[in-house]
């Protein structure tokens, strides 16, 4: 999205840079003496192809168009049926893990030890501070 809002900013200061410029340029009339150098020629078989190759720009342009706003839609609604697909999978994971889960599991030896050392360093310091009258 920013990426899209960028290009369309860029091209946006793009256009209004060379208008600009032909402003500038018309103001001090340096563009006038160009346009009047300028000799067209054409025929009427030049504008004809032209016409037919405008006329078959704007028809491929609007195929091209329409096929890219489906592949887009047809891409997006993919990615949200797998997201949704990927989501549910997750959910039953979870729901499995938690009613397999519902036995006791045993305790690591090592943590069990530790919280062992814990509890008992724990009941010593109470007796101390209990022997010592000083407060917790």
């Amino acid at each position: 999205m920013y990426f899209l809002l960028t290009l369309f900013f860029v091209s946006l200061f793009s256009i209004t840079f060379m208008i600009a410029r032909k402003l500038v340029l018309i103001q001090s009339g340096q563009l006038l003496h160009l346009h009047k150098a300028e000799v067209r020629l054409e025929s009427s078989h030049i504008e004809e192809w032209r016409n037919v190759a405008v006329k078959n720009i704007k028809r491929y342009g609007y195929i091209v168009l329409v096929a890219i706003i489906r592949a887009y839609v047809q891409l997006s609604n993919f990615l949200k049926d797998i997201y949704q697909e990927l989501k549910n999978k997750i959910k039953n994971i979870i729901r499995d893990n938690e009613n397999g889960s519902e036995g006791v599991r045993e305790v690591n030896g090592f943590l069990k030890m530790i919280s062992e050392y814990k509890y008992k360093i724990r009941a010593i310091k109470q007796k101390v501070r209990e022997e010592e009258n000083l407060p917790e």
